[in-house]
């Protein structure tokens, strides 16, 4: 792949890592949550979080990319996977992780149209469009529990 000409502060792809580790970290707690559902309510659950999960792993694979194709060496490890014990445990769980994701997404947008990267401004405002989504719906299910 072809180096970029676009210099990225360092600080952006730190943080393009942590969303990278974060992404790869719930599509397999969502998947995990998807495959350890239990209960009535769990039948309401169990696709969505199947359904985001494969999403998440997209996510990774288009930060990956970016950030490799920006010079930096994309992490392979996730950030604390949590799993829970209820389907109330794994919502409260998922809500707090998109929660740092939508804010970890904003300021790498901030931070990328201050270094004139709208490429990546522009991908992470999609990605944060669709955590934002998925928050909406775990937020949701929760009220529903």
């Amino acid at each position: 792949m072809a180096k970029s000409i676009i210099v990225a502060p360092p600080e952006l792809l730190y943080m393009m890592n942590e969303a990278l580790a974060k992404e790869i970290q719930v599509s397999v707690q969502y998947m995990w949550q998807h495959v350890q559902w239990s209960g009535v309510k769990g039948f309401a659950v169990h696709s969505e979080f199947r359904s985001i999960a494969i999403q998440e792993m997209k996510h990774a694979e288009q930060i990956a990319e970016r950030l490799y194709y920006l010079g930096g060496i994309p992490t392979t490890k996730p950030s604390p996977i949590f799993i829970g014990k209820t389907l109330a445990e794994m919502i409260e769980q998922d809500i707090k992780d998109e929660t740092g994701t939508i804010q970890l997404y904003h300021k790498m947008c901030f931070i990328a149209r201050e270094a004139n990267d709208e490429t990546t401004n522009r991908l992470f405002r999609a990605l944060l469009a669709d955590e934002e989504s998925h928050h909406d719906i775990f937020v949701t299910l929760q009220e529903g529990l």
